[in-house]
C-alpha cells in the first residue's frame, strides 16, 4: 500500500484546483500551476482536501500513486507559499549580486558569471555570500538552483564553491608525503 499516495492533501484558503483531461490546474495567490497526470488515476476534491485514488493494485498504479500525489501537493503548496532555496558562496573574494533580475556571481573565473533567470523563478542576494532562489514551480526552482551550484561545484580539498546552505562537503587529505624534500631514512 502506499502510505503517500493515501495522505490527504490539505487546501488553504483562497487556492482553487480543477481537473479536466488528465491535467490538475491550481490557482493561488502567488501563481497558478497545471500538473499533467496520468487518467487512470482520479484526484477528488472534498471539504478542502484533495484525494488521489487509483483504480486497482497493479504494480503500474501503484507506482504512479504516490508520485501523483506528491507533484499534486507541490504544485498546491507552491501557488499558496512558494518556494525557497538557499545557496552559499565559499571562497576568498566569491561573491554575488543582482543587475536587475539577473544574477552575477565574482567566483574565482577571470569574467563574471551571469545567470538569467528563467520566467518564475526568481533571485535574491540578501548578503554577497548568500544566493536565494525562488518560486512556485518546485521542480523548476530546484533545477535553477542546481544550475547555479553546477557553476563552481564546492572543491573536494578546499571546500570552495557555490553549495546549498548546511550542505556537508567531504574534504579530501592534501599531500600527506610533503616533508620538505627528505626521503625515507
Amino acid at each position: 500500500m502506499s502510505r503517500i499516495g493515501k495522505q490527504p492533501i490539505a487546501v488553504p484558503n483562497g487556492v482553487t484546483a480543477s481537473t479536466a483531461n488528465g491535467v490538475f490546474k491550481v490557482k493561488g495567490p502567488k501563481g497558478e500551476l497545471s500538473v499533467p497526470f496520468n487518467q487512470d488515476l482520479t484526484i477528488k476534491h472534498e471539504d478542502g482536501t484533495l484525494l488521489v485514488e487509483r483504480p486497482s493494485d497493479a504494480q503500474r498504479h501503484r507506482a504512479l500513486h504516490g508520485l501523483t500525489r506528491t507533484l499534486v501537493a507541490n504544485a498546491v503548496k507552491g501557488v499558496s507559499d512558494g518556494f525557497t532555496i538557499n545557496l552559499e558562496l565559499r571562497g576568498v573574494g566569491y561573491r554575488a549580486k543582482l543587475n536587475g533580475k539577473v544574477l552575477e556571481l565574482a567566483i574565482g573565473y577571470s569574467h563574471p558569471v551571469i545567470i538569467d533567470p528563467p520566467a518564475g523563478v526568481t533571485f535574491a542576494v540578501p548578503e554577497p555570500t548568500k544566493i536565494d532562489v525562488s518560486g512556485i514551480d518546485k521542480q523548476l526552482v530546484g533545477q535553477v538552483a542546481a544550475n547555479v551550484r553546477k557553476v563552481r561545484k564546492p572543491d573536494a580539498y578546499h571546500g570552495k564553491g557555490v553549495r546549498f546552505v548546511g550542505e556537508q562537503i567531504a574534504l579530501k587529505a592534501g599531500k600527506a608525503g610533503a616533508t620538505g624534500g627528505k626521503g625515507k631514512k
